[in-house]
């Protein structure tokens, strides 16, 4: 699967019963259980204080991420999504932090 970082605002309508804002993000955190478990959400962050969220997706393609993946969001009818196809920098240091290339720190 190819990788995405993918940003998403969410702006609840104003009227919005807060019951069905409470029932849609319970459901969101379930679906974002599943799409983890199936290797679709890699990871995600919330900046501080905003309702927005910023995350590494994986899709086949940006057309299935829009499709198969957010597009089963409960929450995408109140989203704003901005998608980028990403691949590793040669110089990421993975995930195990700082790299080390002389072999010593």
């Amino acid at each position: 699967m190819k990788e995405f970082l993918v940003e998403l605002t969410t702006t609840v309508p104003q009227g919005t019963d807060p019951a069905e804002v409470s029932r849609r993000r319970a459901d969101e955190s379930v679906r974002a259980e599943e799409l983890a478990a199936a290797g679709h959400l890699v990871r995600l962050w919330r900046p501080v204080g905003e309702l927005r969220s910023i995350g590494v997706w994986r899709a086949d393609s940006e057309a299935d991420l829009r499709a198969k993946v957010l597009g089963t969001l409960p929450l995408l009818p109140w989203m704003t999504a901005m998608a980028t196809a990403v691949q590793p920098h040669p110089n990421d240091p993975g995930p195990t932090g700082w790299m080390c290339r002389s072999g010593t720190w």
